[in-house]
């Protein structure tokens, strides 16, 4: 809808009303990513992956792959796909990205 500015001063107070809780930070991180800001976001993903309250850490996982390998950290990208697939085995957009890394790696 074209309002990040706005979605992200909402996760902000979201996160001040429960900095555990780990959804906000990987909201945070993703609008980011939409905005093509990978360095940006990356501290705002790597507190979702350490939010003590999160059930999905597969999706900030993901997306800190997304944002590496934008700025061309390769190997960086290839562990955080992987860590996703730790998190959560059958997440198929981090085998589809982890298999692409790979191909363009070699």
């Amino acid at each position: 809808m074209g309002r990040t500015e706005e979605a992200i001063a909402l996760c902000q107070q979201a996160i001040e009303t429960d900095p555990s809780y780990g959804n906000p930070y990987n909201d945070i991180g993703a609008y980011l990513i939409d905005e093509e800001k990978w360095a940006e976001a990356i501290p705002w993903l790597k507190k979702a992956t350490q939010a003590p309250r999160y059930e999905t850490r597969q999706f900030p996982y993901m997306n800190l792959g997304r944002a590496y390998q934008n700025l061309g950290q390769y190997e960086t990208a290839k562990q955080h796909f992987e860590q996703a697939l730790v998190e959560e085995p059958f997440y198929l957009p981090a085998h589809w990205a982890l298999t692409a890394l790979l191909a363009k790696m070699n």
